[in-house]
C-alpha cells in the first residue's frame, strides 16, 4: 500500500469515527495508529512515516473544526455530571482520553454542579442508601454504600452525608 492510499484510507476512517463519536485529538491519534497497526499486520507498511501521516490527519481535522478538545471536554464533563460522576473520576476520564490538564480544568470550572448533588445522583442511579429498593437492608449495607461512593471518587464526608440522608432531604 502506498503512502497516499494509506493517508486517504486513514482520513476516511477519521471522518467516519468522528461522525459517530466525540473525541479528543490524542484519542483520535490513538485510534488511527491502532487502525494502522492492523493494516501493518496485513500489508507491508513498516517503511512509511505513520506518525507523520496521523499527525497530518489530526491537524487537518483541527483546522476544519471537526475536532476540538475544549468542546469535547465540556461535553464529557456535562454528560458525566448528569450521571453523577465525581470531579476525580471526570479528571481521570479526561486524562485517559488525552485532554490537557489546562483544558480539563477549564471545563471542570465551567460546570456548576456541586459534589453533593453529583453524589446524590450517583447514589440514586446505583440505588444506594435512601434510594435502595428494600429499605430494611439500608442499615446493613451502610458501610458498603459509603465505600461505593468513595470508590467513585467522592470524599468520605460527602459519602456519609449522602448515604445517611433521606431521598427527599435537601443537603447543604
Amino acid at each position: 500500500m502506498k503512502k497516499d492510499k494509506l493517508e486517504q484510507r486513514l482520513t476516511k476512517s477519521a471522518y467516519a469515527y468522528l461522525d459517530r463519536y466525540g473525541s479528543s485529538v490524542e484519542n483520535l491519534k490513538f485510534v488511527l495508529k491502532r487502525k494502522t497497526r492492523r493494516l501493518i499486520d496485513k500489508e507491508d507498511l513498516e517503511d512509511l512515516d505513520v506518525d507523520g501521516i496521523v499527525n497530518r490527519i489530526a491537524d487537518k481535522c483541527i483546522s476544519l473544526g471537526i475536532i476540538d478538545d475544549a468542546q469535547y471536554a465540556q461535553s464529557k464533563v456535562a454528560g458525566l455530571r448528569r450521571k453523577g460522576q465525581s470531579m476525580r473520576k471526570i479528571q481521570a476520564v479526561l486524562r485517559a482520553k488525552g485532554v490537557s490538564e489546562a483544558v480539563a480544568e477549564n471545563a471542570l470550572q465551567s460546570d456548576d454542579t456541586d459534589e453533593v448533588s453529583a453524589a446524590r445522583r450517583y447514589a440514586q442511579r446505583r440505588r444506594l442508601g435512601a434510594w435502595r429498593s428494600d429499605p430494611t437492608k439500608r442499615t446493613d449495607r451502610r458501610d458498603k454504600d459509603i465505600a461505593a461512593l468513595c470508590r467513585a471518587g467522592f470524599a468520605v464526608s460527602i459519602a456519609i452525608k449522602t448515604i445517611d440522608c433521606d431521598a427527599d432531604d435537601e443537603m447543604d
